[in-house]
């Protein structure tokens, strides 16, 4: 099952990051067998709808830029990549816009393609400038007091030298004017007061990974009892492209940062894979057997797409 999130969490030239959506890219076709001038393009990505026209003027450069133009009022430079193809393809990523075509086609048939598409291209830009800030928002600093999600929750991690290992703790009472279930929870690892920020995240991140194994094979043996199914084994993974997946051979692995999501999150991508080992496709089958066992499944998947995680470096 794809990850949203993992393509996002690098910001490579679009998830996930490993958290986020795939690369915007599009290709239009031009062909000319006898190398003249071509005619007009044919689109054969589907076409987006016009960009706002509020968008602020801005200028969006690509930091190997060799080429620059003005679409609808915004200066965007470009790398153009020569190629042997028969189309010129558009690639939007964090960095900006690359072009990629044939040898034979002038700038001129280029930079009238790139209008044609401006305001597909410009959104696209726009959502990657939006989707880097939110990246470098979610970029955690290794510090005492951070906080992090945890099962749709949010905890608190303290230093304490005198804990052993890492400890899930209750808020302590509240005075009576502040309501007790307000204050987050605390992680408190063993660690010094002076541990390094790469101490700090580590004993973070294998704490979160001991809880996701310890809760997905709990909820695993929940919904495989409920479907009727037998996996082989469960795996942790660190996938940069999928929540789960789901083998012929009834192995099932779950990508551990789902521990960050609310539990329904988390029992939507184990019933989606333990749907599969019934269905081994997309077919309205296999959504009607994950429908069975989680009937508000759209509902819990949103968070999938729309939540962006803290940024473990």
């Amino acid at each position: 099952m794809p990850s949203r999130a993992a393509a996002d969490r690098q910001a490579p030239a679009i998830q996930l990051s490993l958290f986020d959506a795939p690369t915007a890219a599009m290709d239009l076709q031009i062909e000319s067998p006898t190398r003249t001038r071509p005619t007009e393009p044919v689109i054969v990505a589907p076409t987006a709808r016009p960009i706002a026209a509020e968008l602020d003027p801005s200028e969006f450069r690509h930091p190997q830029a060799d080429r620059e133009l003005r679409l609808n009022d915004h200066v965007v430079a470009y790398s153009l990549r020569r190629a042997r193809r028969r189309s010129i393809g558009f690639v939007v990523g964090v960095d900006g816009l690359r072009v990629n075509a044939p040898r034979w086609v002038g700038i001129g048939d280029i930079e009238n393609a790139l209008r044609e598409k401006a305001g597909w291209i410009l959104r696209k830009l726009v959502e990657q400038r939006e989707r880097a800030g939110r990246l470098q928002a979610a970029r955690v600093e290794w510090r005492d007091g951070i906080s992090l999600p945890f099962l749709g929750q949010t905890i608190v991690v303290k230093l304490d030298p005198s804990a052993r290992g890492a400890v899930l703790v209750e808020p302590e009472a509240a005075p009576t004017s502040v309501p007790s279930s307000s204050a987050p929870r605390q992680l408190r690892l063993g660690l010094p007061r002076d541990a390094t920020p790469q101490q700090i995240r580590d004993s973070v991140q294998s704490w979160l990974q001991r809880q996701a194994r310890e809760l997905f094979e709990k909820r695993c043996q929940h919904y495989a009892t409920r479907l009727g199914v037998r996996y082989t084994r469960i795996g942790l993974s660190s996938a940069q492209t999928r929540w789960g997946s789901a083998s012929a051979s009834g192995a099932i692995r779950l990508h551990w940062r789902l521990i960050h999501f609310g539990l329904a999150t988390v029992d939507y991508v184990i019933a989606h894979e333990l749907a599969h080992l019934r269905e081994m496709n997309h077919s309205p089958r296999f959504w009607d057997i994950v429908r069975t066992l989680m009937p508000d499944y759209e509902s819990a998947m949103s968070p999938l797409k729309n939540q962006v995680l803290p940024v473990f470096d």
